[in-house]
């Protein structure tokens, strides 16, 4: 029996997707639940399951290809297994009787459906082709490959040519070379076609403003130096920045609510849930998942929650319902030693914190020049519904939690 696969449903908004690589051939057997291809749509990268064991008989889409939701990729079929031995003559044959095709020997190896039909097309025995499939199997790139070779011409000694010619490319790379200029053309993966989307969204349908500020990294600093030790050993990650400027960032939230609002239609709608995204550097661009109901985590379940986005953004293994919701967005730039920028608004957000690399200035303390690690702060927000007093006082609230950590337990 021939079982479908087919592209699951990944999210309400995803309707179609990018098949980046398959991870099983023509050929392979395949048990229930393995991973058969990674597929992108314009939130996450996935992987597609087999939804049954047996071999995999057809493939119907290639790397780079687009397919909707709902869509057969693949044919499995279920009444064989790579294990699986041919079936040996009932008899064996009479030295009179002409001699069996490679293909009725039981020694012969086994051709798969795919690579049947090419041979047949092309002419090709099963002499002619060098299996590679598991158990001996002659799959359909054996038979292209033969088909190739047979095509090609006999060497003969060059000749001058006007021209470069120019192997055709890559389906998904378009090359153009002219002497020793060249470019490379590639499509846009679906997340770096969102990413774009909602960046010229923001940048049209909302009036932003940016303001900053720099804050003394000390207080922070020092206390980290002080327990850091401790935290480890009791929750087994590092206390990092990021928590206290989460923490931070509820507590102005609370302060300033226009800031945790959105504009829909013609209501402004006020979040009294805190769903803080922050911004990570993934394998294939940036993305953002959510720390849901930040308010009620503490400083380890952030960090942890926070190590554990960043490791599956890299491999691509964030869920769509990760990757949306947010209420506010956190973006730390000075990881890549960013030292001022402003960032955009994530719609339909209201705002974003910029945090940024951390440097030794001098700095007036009691009249006195000292030198301290300070940091720009930006933020940059929907000026139609949080207005500039709004705005500054809430970066300055997000200065004072975190040059006077203590307040964050405190709740002062």
């Amino acid at each position: 029996m021939t079982v479908e696969v087919r592209v699951p449903g990944f999210g309400e908004s995803i309707t179609t997707v990018v098949l980046v690589e398959w991870l099983k051939q023509v050929g392979d057997q395949v048990n229930v639940g393995d991973d058969l291809v990674e597929v992108e749509s314009d939130k996450a990268t996935q992987k597609i399951a087999s939804p049954s064991g047996g071999v995999i008989a057809k493939i119907l889409k290639n790397a780079g290809d687009s397919a909707d939701v709902g869509e057969v990729v693949a044919l499995i079929d279920e009444s064989v297994t790579a294990n699986t031995p041919a079936p040996a003559p009932a008899s064996a044959p009479s030295e009179s009787a002409p001699a069996p095709s490679a293909a009725a020997s039981a020694a012969a190896p086994r051709v798969m459906p795919a690579a049947a039909r090419a041979m047949a097309e092309n002419g090709i025995s099963t002499s002619q082709v060098t299996p590679s499939g598991p158990g001996g199997r002659i799959l359909k790139e054996d038979v292209q490959r033969q088909i190739s070779v047979a095509a090609a011409p006999p060497a003969k000694p060059a000749e001058p040519k006007p021209a470069a010619v120019v192997a055709a490319p890559p389906k998904s790379i378009i090359t153009k070379a002219t002497g020793e200029r060249s470019e490379k053309r590639q499509p846009m993966s679906p997340i770096r076609k969102r990413i774009a989307q909602r960046l010229v969204e923001a940048q049209h349908t909302a009036a932003l403003l940016t303001t900053f500020n720099e804050v003394d990294m000390s207080g922070i600093m020092n206390l980290r130096k002080q327990h850091q030790d401790s935290f480890v050993e009791r929750y087994g990650i590092k206390l990092g920045f990021m928590s206290f400027f989460v923490k931070a960032a509820v507590d102005a939230l609370q302060a300033f609510p226009a800031i945790n609002a959105e504009i829909q239609g013609g209501e402004i709608v006020y979040h009294n849930y805190f769903d803080i995204g922050i911004a990570i550097g993934g394998g294939k661009g940036l993305v953002v998942p959510v720390l849901r109901n930040a308010e009620r985590m503490g400083f380890a379940e952030i960090e942890l929650a926070i190590a554990d986005f960043a490791k599956r953004a890299q491999n691509g293994q964030l869920s769509p319902q990760e990757l949306t919701g947010g209420t506010f967005t956190i973006s730390n730039g000075g990881v890549y030693g960013s030292l001022l920028s402003t960032p955009i608004v994530n719609p339909p957000q209201s705002g974003v914190l910029g945090m940024h690399a951390i440097q030794d200035r001098p700095v007036a303390r009691d009249g006195q020049v000292v030198i301290r690690p300070m940091m720009y702060l930006a933020l940059t927000y929907d000026h139609r519904i949080v207005d500039g007093r709004e705005g500054v006082s809430f970066l300055k609230r997000i200065k004072d939690c975190v040059e006077n950590p203590v307040r964050l337990l405190l709740d002062v």
